[in-house]
């Protein structure tokens, strides 16, 4: 019964987002699967690693498939989606902890960005 509950909880909090508070929500766990990933690699746990790598793919598969291609910054935008699937790829087909250590720091630093707009925005 509580587990229940706690879904109808989460819809609705979702559902009373703004389209920036979704956005974020997408970023941080972009950020979250990276980091388990880089968790999951390093303990051998190649299933998992696998699986965090996927989902950060899908997750920067929607934020470009939902991209308005009216404004210009939308093509950079996919530029860098792009950038990061393919690196995400070669990280997950080496096993390249190296490279991932290169890459989450980026995705974080793009998720920053986005987190500081929105406030900007909000604030007006």
């Amino acid at each position: 019964m509580e587990a229940q509950g706690y879904q109808q909880y989460k819809q609705q909090s979702v559902n009373t987002m703004t389209q920036g508070e979704l956005l974020i929500v997408l970023y941080d766990e972009l950020v979250k699967r990276a980091a388990r990933a880089d968790i999951a690699l390093g303990q051998k746990d190649y299933p998992l690693f696998e699986a965090s790598v996927d989902r950060c793919l899908d997750i920067l598969h929607y934020l470009d498939d939902t991209l308005d291609r009216q404004y210009p910054i939308s093509t950079e935008l996919h530029r860098l989606y792009d950038f990061f699937c393919y690196d995400f790829n070669r990280v997950k087909a080496g096993r390249n902890q190296k490279e991932l250590a290169k890459l989450r720091p980026m995705v974080t630093d793009l998720r920053n960005s986005f987190r500081a707009a929105e406030k900007d925005t909000s604030e007006r």
